[in-house]
C-alpha cells in the first residue's frame, strides 16, 4: 500500500496557497486581498515561508498518512 498523505497535502496546500487565487498576503492596496488574482514578489514570498511551514506541520509533526488501496 502506498502512502498518499503527504501527496494529498502537498497538493491541497498548493492550491489553497496560490497567491492571488484565494488570498493574497500581503496584498496590494491592502494587508490581505481576497480572490484578486494578482500576485507580487513579496507575497510570493509570504506564500512560500507559509506552504513550507505548513508541510513541515503536517509531514513531520502531526504524520499524516492516508492509505489507499
Amino acid at each position: 500500500m502506498a502512502d498518499w498523505g503527504p501527496v494529498f497535502v502537498a497538493v491541497v496546500l498548493f492550491i489553497l496557497l496560490t497567491p492571488g487565487l484565494l488570498i493574497q498576503i500581503p496584498g496590494t492596496t491592502r494587508s490581505v486581498e481576497f480572490g484578486n488574482f494578482r500576485t507580487s514578489g513579496v507575497s510570493i514570498l509570504v506564500h512560500s515561508f507559509l506552504y513550507f511551514a505548513l508541510i513541515c506541520l503536517f509531514y513531520f509533526v502531526i504524520g499524516f498518512h492516508l492509505y489507499l488501496g
